[in-house]
């Protein structure tokens, strides 16, 4: 297939793409950067000008394609709200170029959507219907799309994808301790973080293409809840700090921002999509993968 895959060049995006080539298909990626034009023809893609914020470009991309892989979100947390409405209207802007056709859009989403329940998530479950979290707009627009015609599936997505590259939760972490002398964990619970590696995961979004069915949710988990304070001890002893347990009101203090990520509490289980796509991740876990010399070069 020709597949065009937004957020080519990204952390995720970028194994996508190298898992597509491999497995014989064709990419078309989205690219604005001055990296991503050389670094995509490198390895063998097409170079696709635009980015999410350009509809047209959206629009163009998809229509030579057989299919749509949307990878592509701008993590900036100061502007979390703003993100998820430009995802709302590039997915929008995605179905409608595919609509009245049988080509799939395969959307990101996140399994840390589903926190906050007393038991192990599944691809049924469904956000919440009344929730402040703005990121919850990527599935409800996917299901609107479903529901004209559209041919759409999800691929959910854990709060830590870890490897090479990572700038994401763990990372965050890190500096956070590197910053503040010591390496904290809530006191109040036992939190957990469902994880998979970033290779398994682009496994995933191409088995999703070459196998999955409209309509449906995959997760891409590998691991269904690693326990906060056991990341948090990776990184105490990596960079020689405390290791501290701190009560509610000291975490939010410590951790500022981030507070609502790091105290985040959810299982999650891939059984489902493993059965329904014959995926099985094979890479390293999550606490082995970041216990590395990459993960804390400054």
């Amino acid at each position: 297939m020709r597949v065009f895959v937004t957020g080519a060049s990204g952390f995720i995006g970028s194994a996508v793409v190298e898992e597509l080539l491999g497995a014989g298909h064709e990419v078309i990626g989205l690219a604005r950067s001055d990296a991503a034009p050389a670094s995509l023809p490198a390895i063998g893609a097409e170079v696709h000008h635009g980015d999410l914020g350009d509809p047209e470009s959206l629009r163009s991309g998809a229509a030579g394609a057989d299919a749509v892989i949307h990878t592509a979100f701008n993590h900036d947390f100061s502007r979390f709200a703003e993100n998820c409405e430009l995802d709302r209207r590039a997915i929008e802007t995605l179905g409608a170029a595919l609509a009245g056709t049988d080509r799939l859009l395969v959307v990101t989403s996140a399994i840390g959507l589903l926190a906050g329940r007393d038991r192990v998530v599944s691809e049924d479950d469904l956000p919440p219907a009344e929730t402040p979290n703005p990121r919850v707009a990527t599935e409800r627009t996917a299901a609107a799309v479903a529901a004209r015609g559209g041919k759409v599936a999800v691929v959910r997505l854990p709060p830590s994808v870890h490897g090479d590259g990572d700038h994401g939760f763990v990372p965050i972490l890190i500096r956070i301790a590197r910053e503040t002398g010591l390496s904290a964990y809530p006191s109040d619970r036992e939190n957990r973080w469902p994880a998979v590696h970033r290779l398994d995961a682009a496994r995933a979004f191409r088995l999703a293409l070459e196998k999955g069915a409209s309509g449906v949710r995959y997760h891409a988990v590998a691991e269904s809840g690693v326990p906060f304070r056991r990341i948090a001890e990776v990184v105490a002893r990596r960079l020689n700090v405390p290791l501290v347990a701190l009560a509610p009101n000291e975490a939010k203090a410590h951790f500022g921002w981030f507070a609502h990520f790091a105290m985040l509490d959810c299982q999650a289980s891939g059984e489902r999509t493993e059965g329904a796509l014959g995926w099985q991740p094979t890479r390293s876990g999550l606490l082995a993968d970041i216990d590395r010399e990459v993960y804390f070069r400054s």
